[in-house]
């Protein structure tokens, strides 16, 4: 089965996305990064160097430091599908991070969205 085109896009063209949702909604760069670092393990600087790099996301993704612990408690739907039922471990990560965004682009507090 091949891979979903998802996989191979670059962290270095879906960021500045990211950034621009967040930004729009009056929320910041460093909320973006803060959040990025949260569920990945990367520290800013280690992020900033998977950028880049231009490493793709299968692989922004293999290669994190450290999943947070509190990830399992990301709930809602992202893409018309909930993303506690996404199987592919993969795509699961992918649609954290993009419901992460999403929250924080709706206003929710950072303490709310870092599950503390």
């Amino acid at each position: 089965m091949p891979k979903h085109r998802v996989y191979s896009m670059r962290l270095a063209d879906i960021y500045p996305l990211y950034v621009q949702k967040a930004e729009r909604k009056n929320r910041t760069k460093a909320e973006v990064d803060q959040i990025i670092c949260w569920l990945t393990g990367y520290t800013p600087a280690g992020l900033r160097r998977q950028i880049e790099k231009g490493n793709d996301l299968e692989t922004f993704f293999a290669k994190a430091p450290a999943l947070h612990p509190k990830r399992s408690l990301i709930k809602g739907v992202v893409c018309g599908v909930r993303v506690e039922e996404i199987k592919e471990p993969l795509m699961r990560k992918i649609r954290y991070l993009d419901k992460l965004i999403d929250e924080l682009a709706r206003g929710k507090p950072m303490e709310k969205i870092l599950r503390k």
